[in-house]
């Protein structure tokens, strides 16, 4: 059973000289209680498919295709009051930076009440009591008091989890957590990450966690999708990912993270950067940083393929597939 389930996504900024695509048919599901990452560089689609699933797109972008369900309702093309309803009752909302999520001019505890009582048939002292449990339940100390502060007097980290306090509020299905710990010491970011492992495990909540930090994704993720110029390069166990990736993107990902164990002067580095919206290379997008690229990908946009326990959108998993099932073949029609 998924609780998520995006199809064929589409996602367009029309403007005067033509539209631009920047999400481009991306498919994928989570399941209840699974934590799926979403990962790729500055200008992938990370946040806009986390924009979409919310219903929060800034206009003029819109969905232009495909569909987008919640427990198997279709959400996508729902009424502004109505998708606002679903988007704090069924799907919380964290993003990278908490000031733009906290209103500055109310206490942490009036806003906490505030989204609990919209949302949950409960009385002022019930919701009271209810976001005092939720600042405990998120680590900070002493919420009897601390939720009479303004988000000015929390720190950093002590905001962010008023923030995911305020996801929580109204006991969503879904969590769309946008780079949470961006803007956190790496102390605090491990901190947060165990937090949201936690909600997820005994909430049985299911989260989808955008961000460019690997490290982040492996310790915390069950899935991750490697998004590339609006499309997903590929997806999979976040194990085989990390350690067998079948896409050159994520292998060149991959080779770009720090390695502890070994010994060498320069990190890997993918040469060129990600192609902008209008000027979408034809065939595979990724062709012309590639190092394996042939003939057919600057010609025939790859779809994702089975490649052992992941999928990617390669020509290179379709040759080595088809080179295994010619090597397997039976010779000279022995019997």
């Amino acid at each position: 059973m998924h609780l998520l389930q995006v199809k064929n996504l589409v996602v367009e900024f029309p403007h005067r000289r033509g539209t631009l695509r920047a999400i481009d048919d991306i498919s994928f599901d989570i399941a209840p209680g699974e934590i799926l990452g979403v990962v790729g560089e500055s200008g992938a689609g990370k946040s806009l498919t986390g924009a979409a699933i919310i219903g929060l797109l800034e206009p003029p972008g819109r969905v232009a295709g495909g569909q987008i369900l919640l427990a198997g309702q279709r959400i996508d093309n729902l009424p502004y009051a109505q998708m606002r309803h679903i988007r704090g009752r069924q799907i919380g909302a964290i993003f990278q930076d908490p000031l733009t999520s906290l209103n500055p001019l109310y206490t942490v505890g009036d806003q906490l009440v505030e989204t609990i009582r919209a949302h949950l048939p409960v009385s002022a002292d019930e919701a009271r009591q209810r976001a005092i449990g939720l600042l405990q339940d998120t680590g900070i100390p002493a919420a009897a008091q601390r939720i009479g502060h303004y988000p000015h007097q929390f720190s950093g980290g002590m905001r962010q989890r008023v923030v995911i306090a305020l996801a929580l509020a109204a006991e969503p299905k879904l969590i769309v957590a946008d780079e949470p710990t961006t803007a956190l010491d790496v102390s605090i970011q491990a901190q947060i990450i165990t937090l949201l492992k936690s909600i997820c495990k005994e909430r049985g909540a299911a989260v989808m966690l955008i961000t460019h930090d690997m490290g982040v994704i492996a310790e915390t993720c069950d899935r991750v999708a490697v998004l590339y110029a609006g499309r997903i390069a590929e997806i999979g166990p976040v194990h085989e990912v990390i350690h067998h990736p079948a896409h050159p993107y994520t292998a060149g990902l991959m080779a770009a993270i720090p390695d502890m164990t070994l010994e060498r002067e320069r990190l890997n580095q993918i040469d060129g950067a990600m192609p902008r919206l209008n000027a979408i290379p034809a065939g595979c997008a990724f062709n012309p940083r590639c190092p394996n690229v042939h003939d057919r990908c600057k010609v025939d946009r790859p779809d994702l393929m089975d490649a052992g326990a992941t999928r990617a959108a390669c020509w290179l998993v379709n040759d080595a597939r088809a080179q295994a099932a010619q090597t397997s073949a039976p010779v000279g029609g022995a019997a």
